[in-house]
C-alpha cells in the first residue's frame, strides 16, 4: 500500500518527529510505501528520505495567543484544514495514494469532516489519536458517531487505559503506544549490574516544575550503593535559563553525585544521552498523563531503562510489567521512600527488571504500531 502522511503540526517536538519517523521507516520495512502531505510553507525538522507534497494553507499555531487574536488564529487553521482535506480529496480522486494517516488527530480533525469532500474519500482516513481523558472521549465519540456510516473513515487510539474509555462504536479501534527505539546510534545491551547506578531527568526546564524539591531530596537520600543523577534541561526562555543556571549553581558541590547539561538534545545526541543512563526518573504528572501516552515513559520501554515514575502516568504499565518504582505523584515523603528504595534493592531486581523490559519492549515494538495501521487500513 502507498500511505500519504498529513503532517501539519507547525512546531514539531522530538517524539512528534520520533513518531513519524517511525511511521516511516517501519511502514517501509513492511513493504509499504509512505510520502508526506504537508502545509505550504512547512519546515521539516528532519529528513524523513519520502517524498513530500505541499497542499494549499499555511500551517497555524496559536501557542501563546490569547483572546479574540486565539480565537482568529483558530478560525483560519480550521479554514485552511479545510483546504488540506480538499487537496488530498483530489489527489486520492487521483489514486495518488492507498489511504491518508493523519498521526496526531484530535476530535477536531473529525468535526472538520463534517462540510468537506474528504468524507466521500476513495481511499481509507486514518484519525490517529494519541490517548485520550474522560472528557475528550466524550468530544471523540459524538463526532465519530456522525461518521460511523462511512466505513472509509476510521479511529485509531493509543492508549495504555483502554478499559477505561470503552466505546460500541466500530469505527474506533484502540492499540497499544509504541516504544520509542535508539534509531541512529548502536546500543550495546548491558550484561552486568552497573558499579554506579545512572539516574536520569531529561525534558524541558521551566520554573513551574518545582526542580529544586526533586533535587533536595535526592541528595537528602540514605544510598546503599554508588548513585549518581543526570539533569538535562533544555530552556526556552531567557528567563528559564537563568533560573536552571541558578540551580546548577546553588547544587554545585553536589558535582561528585550530580551532572548538569544545560541544552538541548536532538537525534543522536538525544539517544546518546538516554542510553548512557540505567534508570530514567520521572517525579512528575498530572491528570492528563492517566489518559495520555508519556513519550519518556516509552522512551524508557524502547532504550530497556528502569523507571522510577509518579503514579498518575500510565499507572497500568507498571502494574503489568515490573520495570521500577511509583509513587503518589506529588508526594515528596513517598517520592524519597520509593527512589531509595528502587536504589538499594537494585542490584537484587536486576535481573526482574530485565526481563521485565524485555517484555514490555516486545509488547509494545514499533512494528506492531506500523501492522495496527495497515490492518487499520485494510
Amino acid at each position: 500500500m502507498k500511505f500519504a502522511i498529513m503532517e501539519s503540526v507547525v512546531t514539531p517536538g522530538g517524539h512528534e518527529i520520533d513518531y513519524d519517523r517511525m511511521l516511516v521507516e517501519e511502514l517501509t520495512a513492511l513493504g509499504h510505501e509512505v510520502e508526506f502531505y504537508v502545509p505550504e510553507g512547512h519546515e521539516f525538522k528532519w529528513n524523513y528520505g519520502v517524498p513530500v507534497h505541499y497542499v494549499a494553507g499555511a500551517g497555524v499555531s496559536y501557542a501563546g495567543v490569547k483572546g479574540l487574536k486565539k480565537m482568529w488564529f483558530s478560525a483560519k487553521r480550521e479554514f485552511n484544514r479545510q483546504r488540506w482535506y480538499k487537496a488530498l480529496y483530489e489527489h486520492a480522486l487521483e489514486k495518488q495514494f492507498d489511504a491518508i494517516i493523519f498521526p496526531s488527530a484530535t476530535y477536531r480533525y473529525l468535526r472538520a469532516l463534517g462540510i468537506s469532500s474528504l468524507r466521500k474519500s476513495p481511499v481509507p482516513v486514518l484519525f490517529i489519536i494519541h490517548g485520550l481523558t474522560p472528557k475528550e472521549a466524550v468530544r471523540l465519540y459524538e463526532n465519530a458517531d456522525k461518521v460511523k456510516h462511512l466505513d472509509h473513515i476510521r479511529i485509531g487510539v493509543q492508549t495504555f487505559a483502554e478499559d477505561s474509555l470503552k466505546t460500541t462504536l466500530n469505527n474506533v479501534k484502540f492499540f497499544s503506544p509504541p516504544n520509542y527505539i535508539p534509531r541512529d546510534i548502536q546500543v550495546e545491551p548491558i550484561q552486568a549490574i552497573p558499579e554506579v547506578l545512572k539516574l536520569g531527568f531529561f525534558g524541558q526546564y521551566r520554573k513551574e516544575k518545582n526542580l529544586e524539591s526533586f533535587l533536595d531530596v535526592y541528595i537528602n537520600c540514605d544510598f546503599k550503593r554508588p548513585v549518581k543523577l543526570l539533569v538535562q534541561g533544555a530552556t526556552q526562555s531567557v528567563e528559564d535559563a537563568h533560573d536552571f543556571e541558578r540551580i546548577i549553581q546553588k547544587y554545585a558541590h553536589f558535582a561528585d553525585s550530580i551532572e548538569f547539561w544545560h541544552r538541548p538534545l536532538i537525534g543522536s545526541e538525544w539517544q546518546a544521552g538516554i542510553a548512557q543512563i540505567d534508570t530514567l526518573v520521572m517525579p512528575y504528572g498530572t491528570e492528563r498523563y492517566r489518559y495520555h501516552t508519556s513519550a519518556m515513559l516509552s522512551t524508557a520501554i524502547g532504550f530497556h531503562k528502569s523507571v522510577i515514575i509518579a503514579d498518575i502516568v500510565n499507572p497500568e504499565v507498571l502494574q503489568k510489567y515490573d520495570i521500577g518504582a511509583s509513587f503518589r505523584g506529588g508526594d515528596m515523603v513517598q517520592f524519597k521512600d520509593a527512589l531509595e528504595r528502587f536504589v538499594n534493592t537494585f542490584n537484587e531486581k536486576y535481573s526482574v527488571y530485565s526481563q521485565e523490559l524485555d517484555r514490555a519492549y516486545a509488547d509494545f515494538a514499533p512494528r506492531k504500531l506500523a501492522q495496527n495501521i495497515v490492518n487499520l487500513a485494510r
